[in-house]
């Protein structure tokens, strides 16, 4: 049973790598994001509550976002395995996700490493289903999963990604520092075509799982 945990900044492209090695390998992607995003469409005032905070460049709080991983994590198809996408965020989370795999193998987490100049620019272009909320790929002219119309993400307008990337250096980056100490991290370099990043992280998760350096 393999247990995955895509790291990177807002922009690094962790949904399109998670997905793609989730699938190739038959296991889900968890992504807490989307599964905010999906809530927070259904109108309740708890759900309006986290959508405001999200559009707004902040992260949801750690009650909510643990409590929808735990009650994830605890499905049949995760039984196998699973790739973590936007979770952890904080360390709060990254203790509370050590204690929910207690009696799991080992994290394999891998860290995508991209410069601040490029995820802005990667940020201002995103799209987003505005009727399934699946991120769009560049050159799409409608949604590939419903066929639904695209629209520039919300938390994606300028203001909105600068202070992401001021949330992620205070909050998030110390993540990376809480895990690069243990045997299973790796670090890839996220400034390169897609194909190019998928190769490496699955080299990286295979030095960790097969003992190849």
């Amino acid at each position: 049973m393999r247990v995955l945990v895509l790291l990177g900044p807002p922009g690094a492209g962790k949904g399109t790598q998670a997905e793609s090695f989730a699938r190739s390998r038959g296991i889900p992607r968890i992504s807490t994001g989307d599964v905010l995003r999906q809530v927070a469409r259904a109108g309740a005032e708890a759900d309006r509550k986290a959508r405001a905070l999200m559009d707004a460049g902040h992260l949801v709080d750690d009650d909510t976002v643990i409590g929808i991983v735990r009650e994830r994590l605890a499905a049949a198809d995760a039984a196998r395995g699973f790739v973590l996408d936007g979770f952890p965020r904080t360390l709060v989370q990254a203790e509370a996700l050590d204690l929910l795999l207690d009696d799991r193998e080992p994290l394999v987490i891998v860290d995508i490493e991209v410069p601040d100049e490029t995820l802005a620019q990667r940020l201002r272009g995103r799209l987003v289903c505005q009727g399934c909320g699946t991120p769009a790929t560049v050159g799409m002219q409608a949604c590939g999963k419903c066929g639904g119309t695209l629209a520039p993400r919300t938390d994606d307008e300028f203001a909105v990604v600068q202070q992401r990337l001021k949330v992620y250096a205070a909050q998030s980056r110390p993540i990376v520092e809480y895990y690069r100490r243990r045997p299973t991290f790796r670090s890839v370099d996220g400034d390169q075509p897609q194909e190019a990043v998928a190769a490496d992280i699955a080299a990286a998760v295979a030095s960790v799982v097969w003992g190849r350096q």
